[in-house]
């Protein structure tokens, strides 16, 4: 199991507003802000989002390929990966895939796909047989 991922940003404003409105619909807030200077030398200073008291997904502003990283974010339902899906869009995503069932990996895998502002694939994605 994962404990947290970094993904560096190029504006670091816009990603935290960007991510705000489309992570919301999963419960998942802008929870953290962790100063660099605190931590040892050359650290960055990071933003951090996440649930139920873990914060696990943070921002750090520097040098971006968005394609190099595809994240998946754990819905409750069809209806909040709909929501996450529709959020992301009207804050500036770019569609991948729209909601609906992903047969080719199991006809129980809903999921839909975005890109956000630095290109990074998000996917909001529910699988039956996990819940």
């Amino acid at each position: 199991m994962l404990d947290h991922v970094f993904i560096s940003v190029s504006d670091i404003a816009r990603s935290i507003g960007f991510y705000e409105a489309a992570l919301a619909p999963l419960g998942i807030v802008h929870a953290h802000d962790y100063e660099g200077k605190e931590g040892p030398p050359g650290h960055p200073d990071l933003k951090g989002f996440g649930a139920n008291g873990r914060v696990f997904f943070w921002l750090r502003e520097g040098v971006v390929d968005g394609r190099s990283a595809h994240v998946g974010f754990v819905a409750k339902g069809a209806a909040q990966v709909d929501a996450a899906y529709d959020a992301a869009i009207t804050a500036g995503a770019t569609e991948i895939h729209p909601p609906g069932p992903q047969l080719h990996y199991d006809p129980r895998y809903y999921a839909a796909q975005v890109r956000d502002p630095d290109g990074y694939s998000l996917e909001f994605v529910y699988k039956e047989w996990q819940h």
